[in-house]
């Protein structure tokens, strides 16, 4: 039900939507349609079937683990921990905090249900912190806790000192360490916004940077400037030097994470895409999981951080044993390298260069004198349909990310009657299985639907639950006020988390798949730069926890009415992309404008097409060269492709 058609892989045009994605137009010279990658290239080098590219594809899975643990760090360095007065008690100063409803910087607006409690998402939208610290039992409505300078919860930062109960299997963490409580709670968010900030200027920068000089240099400045800079915060001796640092170690890890994510796309053959990008999904996800025992081993914040990046060494190994990216090379005609890259590959792969049976060396040979052409992802403004793609991806990946949040929220604000949710090794894994969950569906649902119909579906099931959760949330609450209604707060309490965790699964699904989808349909000149604007967007989506967190949740409700109209947004959006499945992988602009929409669901035999196929017109734009042609469409076609009766 995605559109396009299965077709083998050395098929050298695709069936369904857009013409080769390798021959850029009509006019394109006959001679470069034997250097096409994936129709001859890919296949010449046996695909993924050659053991040196298994090695490289493997390669890209293992940092992938180390991704993981920078990514969740934040979960465990900067938890607000409980605190107290040094040198009064544990007991009695825990117990005033619990019942005065100690503000925390990570407090929750009370816009569903009273009580809630303090609720941290983690800077990557798929973990966060509990406080042991709840909201006045008493009533149905208990005020907001107020902030720490004012009203009941003064007393708990008149002193000049503190102890803290840390849940994260720590010793000591940054927040313990410099004492980010009370009038200095804020600089935590600082530093989570700092990471963010610098993820987001990452993936801008480093793009159009790998786009420019290749993905292999990019990928190794980085892992040498993350390890400068990762190690460097470890040192830190005050919050500002710390939250400074983080802002390049985002910056840095951008560029690992974007470029590691175009060399696995660039490597695969279009029918093993998806799952090699799942694979090292889930790989990142064994460090989320692991990341609890990596603390409680650690005990201290510098020790954890240090342990984080040092595994980042490894991947100075990589500027000898991996290669760059051939299907780049080839698409900015850096014929040269390219040679001596495929030679490369058949010594590794053990293969005789003279079985080349679809004559790719020598049609390589004639095309050597032809000087490299790059492109920066600015060119995108002038096309027709390209930016289009792009933008919507970016709309989509932003709203995923960003009302994830939400959803998070929303279902860590019931842990007081929830008791599970109280500890903090429960709401972690909690978080960490709706991810793995939603992972795991987004396997099965590509692989029947396609990229285009999954992507729709979780689109309306986000819509589906942000929508119920405000507005049934709502007309249960009032009926719940009549003692013979039947309704009471617990069922609006579960009706309200079930909808929270629907809402993070397919969330999460929107996020991950757009993504993915930018990286298919990006043409291979400007991939990295398409990339980065999608990836940044969710970057912004992200961004969001820790600004209303810093303005003290004002806002919040409003954010998530904002993101629940993105997601209505989203599904009419949705269908003017192309199906990306089994289709090969556009390599310049020209072919990038050529991956038009087609049909969601085939249609029936006899049944006249509502949109059009490539056998009737090139695109939807063709309508200008048909005018300038003078008679550029048969007889049999109409201006708007449709067959005349």
């Amino acid at each position: 039900g995605g559109g396009g058609e299965i077709q083998p892989l050395p098929a050298p045009h695709p069936a369904g939507g857009g013409p080769h994605p390798g021959c850029s137009s009509a006019a394109a010279a006959p001679s470069l349609l034997l250097l096409d990658y994936d129709g001859s290239v890919l296949p010449f080098l046996g695909g993924l079937g050659g053991g040196y590219q298994k090695t490289l594809v493997l390669l890209t899975w293992i940092p992938a683990l180390f991704i993981g643990f920078s990514q969740f760090s934040d979960s465990f360095l900067l938890d607000q921990p409980n605190f107290w007065c040094r040198g009064a008690g544990k007991g009695a100063e825990l117990a005033g905090v619990t019942a005065t409803g100690r503000w925390d910087a990570g407090d929750v607006a009370n816009w569903t249900s009273p009580p809630t409690t303090p609720f941290s998402t983690a800077s990557w939208g798929a973990a966060g912190n509990l406080s042991n610290g709840s909201g006045a039992d008493g009533g149905d409505t208990p005020p907001l806790p107020s902030p720490p300078d004012k009203g009941d919860n003064a007393s708990n930062c008149d002193c000049h000192s503190w102890d803290y109960g840390i849940r994260t299997g720590l010793v000591q963490n940054v927040v313990s360490k410099w004492d980010l409580v009370c009038d200095n709670a804020w600089k935590v968010h600082i530093a989570k916004f700092s990471l963010l900030v610098g993820l987001i200027f990452g993936y801008l920068i480093t793009g159009c940077i790998a786009d420019w000089v290749g993905r292999r240099p990019v990928l190794l400045f980085s892992v040498i400037f993350i390890l400068i800079f990762g190690l460097t915060v470890a040192l830190s001796v005050n919050v500002t030097m710390f939250s400074t640092l983080r802002f390049f170690e985002g910056f840095c890890l951008a560029g690992i994470i974007l470029t590691l994510y175009a060399l696995r796309i660039e490597l695969c053959p279009p029918g093993k895409r998806f799952m090699i990008t799942m694979v090292a999904s889930f790989v990142a996800m064994a460090g989320q999981f692991l990341m609890p025992g990596l603390a409680a081993l650690c005990r201290d914040w510098q020790v954890l951080q240090a342990l984080i990046i040092c595994p980042f060494l490894l991947m100075l190994l990589y500027w000898s044993i991996f290669p760059e990216s051939l299907r780049w090379l080839m698409a900015t005609q850096q014929y040269e390298a390219a040679k001596k890259l495929i030679l490369h590959f058949t010594q590794k792969n053990c293969m005789n260069p003279e079985s080349d049976i679809k004559g790719v060396m020598p049609e390589l040979e004639k095309e050597l004198s032809r000087r490299p052409k790059k492109v920066c992802i600015v060119k995108v403004v002038g096309t027709r349909n390209l930016w289009k793609n792009i933008v919507v991806l970016c709309v989509n990946s932003l709203t995923g990310y960003g009302i994830h949040h939400c959803f998070a929220r929303s279902m860590m604000g019931h842990e007081v009657k929830v008791p599970l949710l109280e500890n903090f090794y429960a709401d972690y894994y909690t978080v960490a299985s709706i991810a793995l969950a939603s992972c795991l569906a987004m396997c099965v649902v590509v692989r029947l639907l396609g990229r285009r119909g999954g992507l729709l579906l979780f689109v309306i099931l986000t819509a589906l639950a942000s929508l119920l959760q405000l507005g049934l949330l709502n007309l249960i609450g009032k009926y719940s006020q009549h003692p013979d209604s039947g309704m009471s707060d617990s069922v609006k309490d579960k009706f309200s988390i079930a909808f929270s965790i629907v809402g993070m699964f397919a969330s999460h699904a929107v996020g991950s798949l757009s993504v993915f989808f930018c990286a298919e349909i990006t043409p291979t000149v400007i991939r990295c730069g398409g990339l980065g604007l999608v990836l940044a967007s969710a970057g912004f989506g992200m961004l969001t926890a820790p600004i209303i967190d810093l303005h003290n949740q004002k806002g919040y409700f409003l954010h998530h009415i904002i993101f629940a109209c993105c997601t209505l947004i989203c599904i009419i959006c949705i269908l003017l992309l192309p199906e990306s499945r089994n289709q090969n992988l556009p390599e310049n602009i020209s072919n990038g404008e050529h991956y038009t929409r087609q049909p969601l669901l085939p249609h029936k035999k006899g049944e006249q097409p509502l949109l059009l196929t490539n056998a009737e017109l090139k695109d939807y734009s063709g309508l200008h060269d048909a005018a300038t042609a003078g008679d550029g469409l048969p007889e049999n076609t109409t201006a708007n492709g449709m067959k005349s009766m």
